[in-house]
């Protein structure tokens, strides 16, 4: 009788393809159950990338989910967060700035919703400078909506972004006033708190990451998208408390990005807290565990009364 076990070559091929198909932490669903907003017949396809034959995340994602990470066994409602990975607002870094810091969430009790959120593009959209703000909007909702189902505090949801994830994270955190979405049930909006790690906010040249700006904006922008778009300048007494990282020395995104904003939020008087840092780079929170940098989150969340 012959052997049924596959030969070598084709088991070989078999693990490549399985260790670079995503693991995901928890339950993927769709971020629309109908129509997506602003879309428009396209024919564009996402790719999953990998690094070191691993999965690392998406680029020019065009079918944006929703991630839903729980803490196990909590005693109450807990506080949500959603996350938008970072990435130039060309890919996102859905592993290390997702997963990774999901699953942390959840083991210290706080439920995480990771967002895989459109790409700016002109093929896709009808607008592609509000798609991203759409999708975190509708991320927001969903978490409130269902509240009660993924024992959620809703009061206590928050959003989180990295580098074009921040811009993203401190969109919806500024223009919360405006809904971007279909809301018949007049759900709010507005984030409770706002995490921002090395983040893009403005779309001034000079500060801001030059390819999240054309990217989501195009080559030759307005000026009067340049300031609706550069978060700092829409900061108001309203704006959620917020948490802030970066590293003086980056040279991706400008450390001015964070401090603008940082003192925009103190102008208004809203609860700010950052973490400034003389060197280390851009993703420079990415070179120890999670587990380790984001203890200072927890710190924060606990003495602001977040959770």
């Amino acid at each position: 009788m012959k052997s049924r076990r596959p030969k070598t070559g084709l088991r070989i091929l078999v693990l490549a393809i399985l260790s670079a198909f995503p693991a995901f932490a928890g339950e993927v669903i769709p971020l629309y159950t109908g129509e997506i907003p602003n879309s428009i017949p396209h024919t564009e396809k996402e790719e999953v990338e990998e690094r070191n034959g691993q999965f690392s995340g998406y680029k020019g994602a065009v079918v944006p989910t929703l991630e839903i990470v729980l803490p196990k066994n909590a005693a109450q409602p807990t506080p949500g967060v959603v996350i938008c990975p970072g990435g130039g607002y060309v890919r996102q870094v859905y592993q290390r700035e997702g997963i990774d810091i999901a699953q942390v969430f959840a083991a210290h009790g706080v439920a995480a919703f990771i967002l895989k959120y459109r790409i700016p593009n002109d093929r896709t959209m009808a607008d592609k400078s509000i798609g991203a703000l759409q999708d975190a909007q509708q991320a927001i909702k969903l978490v409130r909506d269902n509240a009660a189902k993924w024992h959620v505090d809703p009061t206590q949801v928050g959003i989180m972004g990295f580098s074009a994830g921040g811009h993203v994270a401190s969109t919806v955190a500024t223009h919360f006033k405006k809904d971007f979405i279909p809301n018949p049930e007049a759900t709010s909006l507005r984030p409770d708190f706002a995490i921002l790690i090395y983040p893009v906010i403005s779309m001034i040249d000079g500060i801001t990451h030059s390819g999240s700006k054309m990217n989501l904006l195009g080559e030759h922008p307005d000026e009067s998208q340049v300031k609706r778009f550069s978060n700092e300048l829409q900061i108001d007494d309203d704006t959620p408390p917020t948490w802030i990282t970066h590293a003086g020395d980056d040279q991706a995104v400008p450390v001015a990005n964070s401090i603008r904003f940082y003192n925009a939020l103190i102008e208004h008087h809203v609860p700010a807290e950052m973490h400034l840092y003389p060197a280390g780079g851009h993703g420079f929170v990415l070179k120890d565990p999670a587990e380790k940098w984001m203890t200072s989150i927890f710190d924060w969340m606990h003495r602001s009364r977040t959770p």
